[in-house]
């Protein structure tokens, strides 16, 4: 917890604090982007069980936040979404609708909710913004999760019209960092990825990378993304949620990313594309003219740094990352 000196006119809670967003957001913070009128509290599931009212409200009295940033939610690879779509439908449902009315009931001044960029109808154009999230339905692999992502959007709608709360919600693309979720089975492709090659390089073998590496993506670096939070929660006063990404001209495919990972961990093998594996969509791009109509001079970090300094953590943290 970060003690503020001095007056202490926001209290932020943090929900999903101990996940890649949480930790960076931590971090950033830490490192002397917080602010000496701000308390910083950061929870995660073993502080409360958010699916249960009770024990939301039982947090909120405990910390007594002005202000939220809410991360929590029940997330999953590909392959792990595909197989339990009823299960994330439900989870962050009950997960979202007691943070927001319990931020309602306790006067709660704002409240910045994290959704994805995978809530975006499947079929579309080209760049998606701000304005398209609710034009179609999702892609299926994942339309439980997608679905109570877009929910957020409704709920925050309603709650400005109804009561003139200032909940919003940004729309990051695809993160990745230090603390992230590198399980090879359910977690998401840059960190799957950094520890296959981590794998592969320990045993000598090629790294077999699944689908046919072209599907192009945006990722974030979760350590700009966490100074882009900081200026949401202190500038941005719009209800409408606001896309968090690098620019379109920043896309890479999972080609270019696998090897920007082996050259930052200086894997020697051969790369194999496992082309009998499902690709997923071939392209997600978000615009990100809304951000840069706010913030145009904002330095992003470079990709291949951002690999860089990842694949330094997870080597670093091998028996707690790999989990």
């Amino acid at each position: 917890m970060m003690e503020a000196t001095g007056p202490v006119a926001k209290r932020i809670l943090v929900t999903g604090g101990s996940g890649l967003v949480g930790r960076a957001i931590e971090k950033v913070v830490a490192d002397g982007e917080g602010r000496p009128d701000e308390k910083w509290i950061f929870v995660s599931s073993r502080d409360a069980n958010l699916t249960n009212a009770a024990e939301t409200k039982a947090l909120f009295e405990q910390h007594k936040p002005t202000h939220v940033i809410h991360l929590a939610a029940m997330v999953g690879g590909l392959f792990k979404n595909i197989r339990y779509n009823l299960d994330f439908w439900r989870r962050n449902v009950h997960i979202n609708d007691n943070v927001l009315h319990t931020a309602y009931e306790t006067g709660v001044q704002k409240v910045v909710s994290c959704l994805s960029t995978c809530i975006f109808p499947d079929k579309t154009t080209y760049p998606i913004d701000e304005s398209m999230i609710h034009n179609g339905p999702p892609h299926s692999s994942n339309f439980g999760y997608s679905y109570a992502k877009r929910m957020i959007d409704i709920q925050n709608r309603g709650y400005f019209e109804q009561h003139g709360c200032r909940f919003t919600a940004v729309i990051p693309t695809n993160v990745f960092g230090p603390h992230d979720n590198f399980n090879i089975e359910d977690g998401h492709v840059l960190p799957g990825l950094i520890h296959k090659v981590y794998l592969a390089k320990q045993t000598g073998s090629a790294l077999t990378v699944w689908g046919t590496g072209k599907p192009r993506r945006q990722f974030i670096y979760s350590l700009d993304l966490a100074r882009l939070f900081l200026w949401v929660l202190r500038e941005y006063d719009e209800v409408e949620p606001i896309i968090l990404s690098v620019g379109e001209e920043d896309e890479v495919s999972i080609r270019e990313a696998a090897e920007a990972i082996v050259e930052a961990m200086d894997f020697r093998g051969e790369l194999v594309f496992d082309t009998t594996k499902a690709d997923g969509q071939f392209k997600k791009t978000a615009s990100n003219a809304k951000l840069r109509r706010y913030l145009p001079s904002f330095q992003f970090t470079p990709f291949k740094q951002a690999v860089k300094e990842t694949c330094a953590w997870f080597s670093a943290n091998y028996t707690n990352a790999r989990k």
